[in-house]
């Protein structure tokens, strides 16, 4: 499809979706786009990642970019249709639920390039980034491990799906590694997208740990992770926050965050469509490739010791080389390691 039809059809897709959908304007000769999902951009965590990523390449370059924030599943296909019939060069799609609406409207425009981040579509223009967030989630497993002073641990998921549950499954085989007779308290928000919105759930079910002696909390639930670092706050327990460096929101709470480079993955997705050496396929990003980790800074110095810096050092460096497996949900059929 040419820019002159995209154009024709982007005339008419002002007239049809103007209630719907928002307008675009003019754009740039390079035009990135981005769908957000539920939560929002500054959702504090996995799509205010993404944000990060597409804002340090704005800065960098001086090229802007169009972000649509869905507030319902039927917006997802509309809102990456309509950037693609305004000649959007590239497309970043976040978040796995964003998947099937991918896999439709990349094959109507077959010409442009979408980034899927979190999700897998198998099509020649699209770009599928994964995590391996078993490996990250093992570090701080062990880390919740060496600072409890309960033995009971934490973990509040959002939406009760796969991708959680790896993050589940390799925090619970950190923690055993440190302290194999340690006892976990695992929770879901809930089973349905809203889940990831729902703060206070969050909180309800971080505080029903506490009075079950958890002292240490690993929040993986999206916006729904801010009520259980809030009330890990309140508590005077430690939490554990994910996707983004969370450690500054509670300074001296936040015992270290789960951090998921969706920022770096957004960031080169786009910088490489720009300059021409976009791929589509599958990549996953783990440990070795920096696209998962631990996060340690001013906010959270006091509560990591040099010992316990030195022990996920050295189970950083032995799961990078091979040596120290962590089993991944996905493949193993459930959390079995």
């Amino acid at each position: 499809m040419s820019k002159a039809i995209r154009a024709a059809l982007a005339a008419a897709a002002l007239l049809s979706c103007a209630l719907s959908v928002p307008a675009l304007g003019a754009q740039a000769a390079f035009f990135p786009g981005v769908v957000f999902d539920y939560g929002g951009k500054y959702d504090k965590s996995f799509n205010e990642g993404v944000l990060t990523g597409i804002e340090r390449f704005r800065r960098e370059t001086g090229v802007t970019y169009k972000a649509l924030e869905i507030s319902n599943d039927v917006q997802r296909e509309q809102y990456l249709r309509r950037l693609a019939e305004h000649g959007a060069d590239i497309i970043l799609a976040v978040g796995f639920s964003q998947a099937p609406a991918v896999a439709k409207v990349a094959k109507e425009f077959p010409e442009i390039k979408f980034t899927l981040i979190d999700g897998v579509v198998n099509l020649p223009n699209v770009q599928s980034i994964l995590f391996s967030e078993q490996e990250g989630s093992y570090l701080v497993g062990m880390l919740a491990a060496l600072s409890s002073k309960t033995a009971t641990v934490g973990f509040v998921g959002g939406m009760d799906i796969p991708l959680i549950r790896r993050f589940e499954c390799g925090y619970e085989q950190g923690v055993k590694a440190v302290a194999p007779d340690d006892r976990i308290i695992a929770n879901m928000v809930g089973t349905t997208p809203a889940a990831w919105s729902d703060p206070t759930r969050g909180g309800e079910l971080a505080k029903s740990q506490f009075d079950r002696g958890v002292d240490v909390v690993f929040a993986a639930a999206g916006q729904s992770g801010m009520g259980v670092l809030q009330a890990a706050k309140d508590a005077g327990k430690l939490s554990i926050g994910v996707d983004s460096n969370q450690n500054h929101l509670f300074p001296g709470s936040v015992l270290t965050s789960m951090v998921k480079r969706v920022d770096v993955a957004a960031y080169n997705a786009i910088k490489a469509a720009q300059g021409g050496t976009w791929q589509a396929g599958v990549r996953t990003l783990g440990l070795k490739e920096d696209g998962v980790g631990w996060a340690l800074d001013e906010y959270n110095a006091k509560l990591v010791t040099p010992e316990m810096k030195a022990r996920l050092d050295a189970a950083s460096a032995e799961i990078q080389a091979g040596t120290r497996k962590v089993a991944n949900y996905d493949e193993t059929n459930g959390c079995k390691y």
